[in-house]
């Protein structure tokens, strides 16, 4: 599976991003998709989460009601729109694959994931 991931840039806090993750090899609808983030200094961290099938999807608490994952089957594309940014959120973002299904419990460890798109870098300015 190889993942591409696009869309990071710069924004001032307030504003809206949407970040992309193509897959290439396996549909995204049969396997479990998500997103993590790596902040300068920290490590990465789980963000949100959309599952295999009817497409579940899980969200880390300081994202809730403000991010939203998605999926287009027909693109074989995961999506993470990015609303009310704030400095907080600025990373590096990475899209993953679970394609042993090991992401059982929520949030998923990072080294559950199989594979990892190249990361994005998001920005959000005060």
């Amino acid at each position: 599976v190889q993942l591409q991931a696009s869309g990071g840039g710069l924004v001032q806090a307030g504003g809206s991003l949407r970040l992309s993750c193509t897959a290439s090899g396996r549909t995204v609808s049969s396997i479990n998709m998500g997103w993590f983030r790596q902040a300068p200094g920290k490590e990465r961290e789980f963000v949100a989460t959309i599952m295999w099938g009817a497409g579940s999807t899980y969200y880390a608490d300081s994202v809730k009601g403000r991010f939203t994952i998605s999926r287009d089957n027909a693109k074989n594309t995961v999506y993470l729109q990015m609303n009310s940014l704030k400095p907080d959120d600025t990373a590096v973002y990475y899209c993953a694959a679970d394609v042993s299904f090991k992401w059982s419990v929520i949030p998923p460890r990072e080294d559950e994931s199989d594979y990892w798109g190249q990361g994005t870098l998001v920005t959000v300015s005060s």
